[in-house]
């Protein structure tokens, strides 16, 4: 017993505590549960990044398409050539109430997108704020049934002024106003793909909240 002593304290070994595995084997495990729940964060980010960049876009054309049919119909006129002692044969946008309303909303409209470009970049900075992308959402659902309804009161129009009606012997003006029948219809099918542009950004409004 002695001798197995004596040795003991000549080899001097010293115990080494296991805490420090036991901890390391225990913390070890946690790693990758952080790493998992990062990893999961940055894909909602690019696809909500993603919508603000097409939503951005689409406004863009919306404001060329917008403003090309408003100063399309704001601008057209159109004088006949031949005339008489007493009349004098002119058509003017402003002759027709609808057309009137036709320019004053797409006007509206363009400049409502605008003033919505600055909502839009916020959107693609900082995707998870909710008040810009909801605000947004509601004035585009606002602006799809005014654009609608000016486009389809001036196509009315327009479909009179090319075929007529002979129920009520209306003739068809176009055929002396080309020019001027020509601008008009060109301004409705631009106000039309405004209207369509305004109804995907409705759903891209609707597909960024819902991520959400």
């Amino acid at each position: 017993m002695d001798h197995s002593t004596h040795s003991t304290k000549e080899s001097g070994d010293i115990p080494i505590p296991m805490t420090d595995s036991k901890s390391s084997k225990a913390s070890s495990p946690l790693m990758p549960a952080t790493t998992n729940k990062t990893a999961k964060q940055p894909p909602v980010s690019r696809l909500k990044r993603g919508l603000g960049v097409v939503d951005f876009i689409l406004r863009i054309c919306a404001i060329v398409t917008a403003l090309a049919a408003a100063t399309a119909m704001g601008t057209t006129s159109q004088q006949l050539p031949f005339f008489t002692q007493f009349f004098r044969f002119k058509a003017d946008y402003d002759d027709l109430p609808a057309f009137t309303f036709f320019v004053i909303a797409n006007a509206t409209a363009g400049a409502y997108l605008v003033l919505s470009l600055p909502f839009s970049i916020v959107c693609i900075v900082r995707p998870h704020i909710i008040g810009a992308r909801l605000m947004l959402l509601v004035f585009d659902t606002i602006a799809v049934p005014l654009v609608t309804a000016a486009a389809s009161a001036a196509a009315a129009i327009v479909y009179l002024a090319h075929n007529g009606n002979s129920n009520a012997n209306w003739v068809a003006i176009c055929r002396q106003f080309d020019d001027f029948c020509q601008r008009v219809s060109g301004a409705v099918v631009a106000s039309f793909i405004t209207s369509l542009i305004f109804v995907v950004l409705v759903i891209v409004s609707a597909a960024a909240l819902r991520r959400n």
